[in-house]
């Protein structure tokens, strides 16, 4: 019997990103939320928990945006519940993802450091 490329959570992670991504957005408008996305859902294998992972615009307000995502954490699964073809729905925990922030820092330094002459490594 061939291998599976995907695993069932790796297809439900992916169609809860895909759905979720639509509910924060509303939920960043309609709730004053500070703007966000969402970076990646991780699923357990039993389906019973989902880690989404969310990006704030401003890293200062990761904490804000976290807490408040996790309050609506009961009302989102209800939603996707409705939408989604799947006998139980997740429960959700919202985490910050860092690696943007990390990402640009790495950059900066980058930036920072005097280039290197490839001569004076020559001689």
């Amino acid at each position: 019997m061939p291998s599976r490329d995907f695993k069932r959570t790796d297809r439900v992670g992916a169609e809860l990103r895909r759905e979720l991504a639509i509910l924060v957005h509303a939920a960043v408008r309609d709730h004053g939320l500070p703007s966000c996305s969402v970076s990646d859902v991780e699923v357990t294998r039993d389906l019973d928990w989902a880690t989404v992972w969310v990006t704030a615009l401003l890293p200062q307000q990761s904490k804000d945006v976290v807490k408040g995502l996790n309050e609506l954490a009961v009302e989102f699964r209800r939603s996707l519940s409705r939408t989604m073809r799947l006998r139980r729905v997740p429960e959700l925990r919202f985490k910050y993802d860092d690696s943007v922030d990390k990402g640009e820092r790495i950059e900066e330094l980058l930036r920072q450091s005097p280039p290197q002459d490839s001569d004076d490594s020559e001689n």
